[in-house]
């Protein structure tokens, strides 16, 4: 989760949809995962601005959150989509997991326990290269 959240920090935008996974950090709910679906949980515009509602759920007591209010954790795919033509290659390592990059002509390399954990570290990588 706590990728997801620089990954938000550092500008990273969400929009949601079906299948997405999200948590609701700060509400006693830190370690739950939710994922978006049309039937049971999905995102409507209210008076507030954009809210997750969570339809049919009884044993929540939760019936909507504000969208700003929830980290989305973008999975492996979401994640190589963004990186886009900048991605080279992701590597089985001994220790882990490498995803290169390639940017402006300069190759970089990011090295993780996970797929999704090393391709979230070159994401940062980009993000913090655009706001430069």
């Amino acid at each position: 989760m706590q990728v997801a959240q620089q990954l938000r920090d550092a500008g990273l935008i969400w929009k949601p949809g079906p299948g997405d996974r999200f948590a609701i950090p700060d509400r006693d709910l830190d370690d739950a995962v939710f994922v978006l679906s049309e039937m049971t949980i999905e995102v409507y515009h209210g008076r507030e601005g954009r809210l997750i509602a969570f339809n049919g759920t009884t044993e929540w007591a939760l019936d909507d959150v504000e969208l700003d209010e929830a980290l989305w954790l973008p999975h492996e795919g979401q994640l190589r989509e963004l990186l886009g033509g900048t991605l080279r290659a992701l590597r089985r390592e001994e220790t882990g997991w490498e995803v290169e990059i390639t940017l402006l002509g300069e190759d970089r390399t990011f090295r993780a326990r996970t797929p999704e954990e090393a391709y979230a570290r070159a994401l940062l990588y980009l993000l913090s290269a655009a706001t430069s």
